[in-house]
């Protein structure tokens, strides 16, 4: 028998659900031990179709926190593999990806990584869309025209000392 957090699996009952569950497990393992670490880079990812869009949100980031280690993904498929591979602690999500939305990719991320804090960029600031955000386990939620003004980089310097790194994206203290 394997326990899992909702119920127990019996021998030979959905392996592959199973198997997910372990891969999952070991996953999140690795990420609390990178997140334990020292000396580790506040990793940034901006999940972006428009390369321009992506382009602006990286430089605008590496001007205000030029310690800060940013990187991109194109569409939802991009995306999680570098996820999987060395999750970010932050991530810049857009909502109208190509194949999978932002908000579907959004809840996968969380129940793998919930400690990763993913902030919904969109053109599309409505009620329904925060609400979407919200039940999709988003932390956060701002128009695009928001990376421009200040208000989301003093959001980005709070998350960077909440979790103990310097305000320019530094390593950890």
């Amino acid at each position: 028998m394997i326990k899992k957090e909702a119920g127990i699996f019996e021998e030979g009952e959905n392996k592959e659900q199973m198997v997910k569950l372990i891969q999952r497990d070991r996953r999140r393992t690795e990420y609390k031990k990178s997140e334990r670490g020292s000396n580790i880079m506040f990793k940034t990812m901006i999940v972006e179709d428009s390369t321009s869009f992506r382009t602006l949100v990286k430089d605008n980031l590496q001007d205000q926190f030029p310690s800060m280690n940013v990187i991109e993904a194109a569409d939802g498929v991009e995306a999680f593999q570098k996820i999987n591979s060395h999750p970010p602690n932050l991530i810049f999500m857009d909502i109208g990806l190509p194949g999978e939305n932002g908000l579907e990719l959004t809840r996968k991320i969380k129940a793998d990584y919930p400690d990763v804090i993913v902030i919904i960029l969109t053109n599309y600031d409505l009620p329904e869309y925060r609400e979407a955000a919200a039940r999709n386990k988003a932390d956060y939620f701002f128009s695009k025209d928001a990376i421009v003004n200040d208000g989301i980089f003093k959001l980005v310097k709070s998350i960077l000392l909440g979790k103990g790194f310097g305000a320019d994206g530094s390593e950890r203290r």
